[in-house]
């Protein structure tokens, strides 16, 4: 009913930079909470960076001033600035979206993920 589609993911040398996009789609009436999670092999997911519909931002210690996050609302689209990357960024990221349908019921959908691979 709604469908998240992650796209940016790749391989990166330390110290660069990719852009993650996160496009939602199906019976959306509104959008709340959006975020960007990633698991790495053997750990368990963790939340990177969350952010309102009102823009209000959170970040995980380990990507503050490095990670931005940001969002379209008219196209309810998310991004995922990523700066200075390090190895241990290395996992599949995956996009979070929770809001309302147009059926008036909650909705909290995720994506199939995107691999993001830093090494040298």
């Amino acid at each position: 009913q709604v469908q998240l589609v992650e796209s940016g993911g790749g391989l990166v040398q330390p110290g660069g930079s990719l852009r993650l996009s996160c496009a939602a789609s199906g019976i959306i009436f509104s959008i709340n909470a959006m975020g960007w999670y990633r698991q790495a092999p053997g750990k368990q997911r963790e939340l990177v960076a969350g952010i309102t519909r009102g823009g209000s931002t959170n970040y995980a210690d380990s990507v503050k001033d490095r990670f931005t996050i940001s969002r379209d609302n008219a196209k309810n689209t998310v991004y995922l600035q990523m700066n200075s990357l390090k190895p241990e960024d290395t996992a599949v990221y995956y996009c979070n979206a929770a809001g309302t349908t147009t059926w008036n019921m909650p909705f909290d959908s995720w994506g199939q993920g995107t691999q993001v691979t830093v090494s040298s």
